[in-house]
Order: C-alpha cells, then sequence, then structure tokens
C-alpha cells in the first residue's frame, strides 16, 4: 500500500483545470494502481476559505463536488487527512464532517513505513520573514477570526480577495532567501519531535533534502504546488517519489 501527499493546491472557481484535476487525482487514487491507503492534505487546498458556512450558500456551490470527491474517496477505503493552511485555516468541522477528512493538528507526527516523520503545512519554519510572522499569528489568534466570522459573507469574500492581493504584493517584493524555510527552525522542530524525516508545503518549491541532523542522516521534503502543473508525493515501504503526475 501506498500513503499520498499534496498540498498548496489553491482551489479557486478562477482556475477550474486545477479542480478536474484533483477529480482525476481523487478517482486514480481509488483505482488498484495508487495502491493507496491514505491521503494527506497539507494546507492551501483552496486560495482561500472564509468559514465553512458558505457551504450553506450559493457562494458556496463551486466548492460542493470537490467535498463530495474528498468523501467519495473515504467512502472507497482511502482515509483523507488534512492540516490548515496558512489561507484555509478557518476550516472547521462541517467541512470535515461533509468531506469525510480527518483534521490533523498543525504539526502532526506519523509512522510513514517504520520512518517516524513530521507532517507540517511549513509556513511557520519560514522564520526570516518577520513581517509574515506577525501576521500569521494574528490571523490564527481566536479574536480575529471571531471578528471576521461576524461579518457577512460577501463582507468576508472581499476582505479575503484584498487580504490575498496584499499578501501577493508583499511576496513579490521580498528576497528568496526570506520567503524560504530556515535551516535552524527546520532542525529545532525535527529535533522537537524526534522524526527524522519532514514533510511540508507552502514554499512551492518541490525538493527532497537530505542533511545531517545529531550524526543522522535526515530528510525534509517539499511539496509542489498546483498552479502551473500537479505535484505529488507517494510513499510506500520501499521509499518515496515526488511526483508531476499520477499515471
Amino acid at each position: 500500500m501506498a500513503s499520498w501527499f499534496i498540498a498548496d493546491l489553491h482551489l479557486d472557481s478562477s482556475r477550474p483545470e486545477s479542480i478536474y484535476c484533483l477529480f482525476e487525482f481523487c478517482s486514480y487514487l481509488q483505482g488498484s494502481q495508487a495502491r493507496a491507503d491514505a491521503l494527506y492534505i497539507l494546507g492551501d487546498f483552496f486560495e482561500y476559505w472564509i468559514g465553512d458556512d458558505v457551504l450553506d450558500t450559493p457562494q458556496g456551490q463551486p466548492i460542493r463536488p470537490i467535498v463530495a470527491a474528498l468523501a467519495q474517496l473515504k467512502q472507497s477505503g482511502v482515509a483523507v487527512y488534512f492540516i490548515h493552511g496558512n489561507r484555509d485555516f478557518l476550516i472547521g468541522e462541517q467541512f470535515a464532517n461533509l468531506s469525510g477528512c480527518e483534521l490533523l493538528p498543525e504539526q502532526q507526527v506519523i509512522d510513514l513505513y517504520g520512518t517516524p516523520t513530521l507532517l507540517m503545512h511549513g509556513d511557520s519554519l519560514c522564520t526570516n520573514d518577520v513581517e509574515y510572522q506577525q501576521t500569521r499569528a494574528l490571523f490564527r489568534s481566536p479574536d480575529w477570526q471571531a471578528q471576521l466570522m461576524n461579518l457577512s459573507i460577501p463582507e468576508r469574500l472581499e476582505r479575503a480577495q484584498a487580504l490575498r492581493m496584499e499578501s501577493q504584493a508583499r511576496t513579490r517584493s521580498k528576497a528568496e532567501t526570506i520567503l524560504d524555510v530556515n535551516q535552524a527552525a527546520v532542525e529545532a522542530v525535527m529535533r522537537e519531535y524526534a522524526v527524522t524525516c519532514l514533510i511540508h508545503g507552502h514554499t512551492h518549491r518541490p525538493a527532497v533534502h537530505q542533511f545531517d541532523l545529531d550524526g543522522k542522516t535526515v530528510q525534509r521534503v517539499v511539496l509542489g504546488d498546483w498552479y502551473q502543473t500537479s505535484s505529488f508525493l507517494r510513499v510506500d515501504q520501499h521509499g518515496l517519489n515526488l511526483l508531476k503526475q499520477f499515471e
């Protein structure tokens, strides 16, 4: 059997091709060739998420087929796990119940075919970007989230789109080294959780990094985004493969 990992799909009705690709991917995982027993979604599944209550409104119509695809995948016998990203941290129990996803904490350790592995979205590792970390702390605060959820859905949509544009503008003005993870932060969190493998997304820089940590060779696997192509990680008892297609 195999476990599959994806992140940073940034699903949005303005990019229907990525949604179609997700449908194909979910269908593939239900087939015998994929040998899938679990799918882990490591954040930024959606371009933005303004609250589960959107599912009950006309604005939620484009989302419902995505939820149904995940639910069908779960019903086929593939476990589906979800870690919040910086775009979809407001996803809650209603989405989880409808989609069949199990919501995981920000950092989750799993036994990945004998390898202790830490899963996370990855944005908390970008500690060189002080401005981003301050914004992240604000958005994750219960007070800020409560204020947002008190707005109407149209107001929340307007706010989310404005925040997305501000984020894109800030990102374009920053150096690549600022936007990437901090190696010391990576090593610290791997020590904290006593793991030899870390899998994350967020940076949109798919790669497998190997380095020495306290005398052991460890791995950091970075998942890619779904803007220009699709990125998947497949792991089984024989090892891992970072892929751009699932056929």
